[in-house]
């Protein structure tokens, strides 16, 4: 049976558009990446009506559910198998996931004690070969 999360709350998304800088749109040289507009007469920064939003404090993520991955719990990247036994607690909040510079020898050896400790991982598959390809 698959692990369940402790509690799954709802992530509130306030914005999916990008902020996109002022003028871009008018200029090739002007690049998208937002950039806070500092001009005295800017009526972005003055936040005149029909323009474009500026990101602020208020768009920010809960701090409940910040983090926190699609399934319901929290990255933890682990190397080696003493890492993946600090999760033993919080198996329920905290998903391992392998790091990327581990080799495949020691990923089976973390995949196999996360079964045992009950622990899910994110990436269990990676790395991973069938017996025929050898």
């Amino acid at each position: 049976m698959a692990i369940r999360p402790l509690n799954k709350d709802k992530k509130v998304v306030k914005r999916t558009k990008k902020f996109i800088r002022h003028q871009s749109d008018r200029y090739i040289k002007v690049k998208q990446n937002w950039r806070k507009p500092k001009g005295i007469d800017n009526r972005v920064r003055r936040r005149f009506k029909g323009q474009y939003k500026m990101p602020n404090i208020g768009y920010g993520t809960a701090k409940k559910v910040k983090h926190v991955l699609p399934d319901g719990f929290k990255k933890f990247v682990v190397h080696n198998i003493s890492e993946l036994e600090v999760l033993l607690m919080q198996n329920r909040t905290f998903a391992a996931e392998i790091a990327h510079n581990v080799s495949s020898k020691k990923r089976k050896l973390i995949v196999e004690r996360a079964q045992q400790l009950a622990i899910k991982v994110t990436n269990p598959n990676a790395r991973l070969r069938s017996e025929d390809d050898e």
